[in-house]
């Protein structure tokens, strides 16, 4: 079965931001989105709000639960009482948890497991009261130990940082070892029993090789690169060219 595609709305709401004016739309063009084969939506709401804010989150959630019962809602953040909070109001099917500071631009390393571990285990177990699924935000070349320490925490998946892979489009020689990387990491998960999402400068142009260097690869969660190719190819087709990426 083919990974999942998360459309991420960050990268819309932030245009929608630039003006004090209703469009784009973000639940719009989400519905846009799942309409043409988008198994969910994500977002990330920051505490400066300055990509999707905290009001468009019930409406994403309406949105789903009204037309696209199927589909998926994940919510990422660094888990501040304040972010678990909004999360548990918006009853999502996922939260995947980062470890961002609240100043980054956007995500950009994965976890401490093995330094986190006992912080990480207490908020998995309160999310997952809620039927909620969890994933930790995991560096590509995460070892051994810090797989299991992942896995200890009792989270179901880990979504690897794919930031350095994504980085590497105009140098096959390093996107190769990039590939290597998440593929040793992948069985290290796999034989933990964690299910694999992956996210980070995600293009139609990378996707096929990670997809056969990661074959069990659940979902992929795109917004920036995907947001760039709409521009072109509008919302409908973007999907579609990912999923044909994707091997749907």
């Amino acid at each position: 079965m083919s990974a999942k595609l998360s459309v991420n709305l960050n990268a819309t709401a932030l245009l929608r931001n630039r003006r004090d004016l209703p469009w784009p739309s973000v639940t719009g063009l989400g519905r846009i989105a799942l309409q043409a084969g988008a198994g969910g939506l994500t977002v990330h709401p920051r505490p400066d709000q300055r990509h999707v804010r905290f009001t468009d989150l019930p409406e994403i959630r309406a949105l789903i639960d009204d037309e696209f019962p199927d589909a998926e809602f994940n919510i990422e953040g660094y888990p501040t009482q304040d972010f678990l909070e909004l999360a548990e109001a918006s009853e999502p099917e996922q939260v995947t948890l980062v470890p961002d500071d609240p100043e980054q631009p956007t995500s950009d390393h994965g976890w401490d497991f093995v330094a986190n571990g006992e912080i990480l285990r207490a908020i998995v177990a309160r999310l997952k009261k809620s039927g909620t699924r969890v994933s930790l935000f995991c560096d590509p070349d995460a070892s051994e130990a810090q797989v299991a320490a992942a896995r200890s925490t009792g989270a179901e998946r880990v979504e690897f940082y794919t930031g350095p892979y994504g980085a590497c489009y105009g140098d096959a020689q390093t996107a190769a070892k990039e590939l290597e990387k998440l593929k040793n990491t992948a069985i290290l998960a796999n034989q933990a029993g964690l299910g694999i999402n992956a996210g980070h400068d995600l293009t139609v142009a990378n996707l096929p090789a990670l997809v056969k260097a990661v074959p069990t690869l659940q979902e992929v969660s795109i917004g920036h690169g995907l947001t760039a190719d709409a521009l072109q190819y509008g919302m409908a087709g973007t999907v579609g060219r990912f999923l044909k990426a994707l091997g749907s």
